[in-house]
């Protein structure tokens, strides 16, 4: 029989065990990644509360992963649109929580392509009043358009900010900084919903 020293040893180490098994599911696995797969967070910049409200969602911030000789990158439509090593971008966003949505039907060629049209954009401005235009980018713009460009698959769905589950003082704020209630725009939200990705990985 297991003296009581033992059974107490035996169940610390059970406990470590189990949390270390635990720790490993939670922590995305960077080696599973492909490119073209896109990477979902809430972030944590002065919108991202707002942009959740607004989109009814829990993400705020998307990316698209770049796989590369040199590491895995997320290029991201942040001020200016840069590439990211995945490892800061995940820490960048609350809790460490990161889901990964992967293109249905989509070959290497093809997801290639999608990061190569989004590694056109690298170095342009961010736009922080949302237009769709290419003189500056906002993350989900990129996102959407990489894959216009790259694979001619359509992602996203386009919605006026009017539509969107905004009070009247939260409408007024957007069009003091330049957003029309009138204009149409992505959410990182409608992307998650887009019957187009399947999740390889969510935490």
């Amino acid at each position: 029989m297991l003296t009581t020293s033992a059974m107490g040893l035996l169940f610390r180490t059970l406990c470590v065990v189990v949390l270390m098994g635990v720790a490993a599911q939670t922590q995305l696995p960077a080696t599973s990644l492909q490119n073209g797969d896109v990477v979902l967070q809430a972030s944590t910049s002065s919108r991202s509360a707002l942009i959740r409200k607004a989109s009814r969602s829990p993400y705020s911030h998307v990316g698209l992963v770049e796989v590369a000789k040199d590491g895995v990158f997320v290029l991201e439509a942040v001020q200016p649109v840069s590439r990211t090593p995945l490892d800061a971008w995940v820490k960048r966003g609350e809790g460490g929580h990161v889901t990964v949505l992967r293109a249905k039907g989509l070959d290497d060629a093809a997801r290639r392509r999608v990061v190569a049209a989004a590694r056109k954009q690298l170095g342009k401005p961010y736009d922080a009043r949302y237009r769709w235009d290419d003189e500056r980018l906002y993350c989900s713009e990129l996102v959407v358009k990489a894959f216009a460009r790259g694979a001619e698959l359509s992602v996203g769905k386009q919605e006026k900010v009017s539509a969107l589950a905004l009070d009247a003082a939260e409408l007024a704020l957007a069009e003091k900084l330049g957003v029309s209630a009138q204009q149409s725009l992505v959410t990182p939200g409608s992307l998650a919903e887009d019957d187009a990705f399947e999740t390889v990985f969510s935490n």
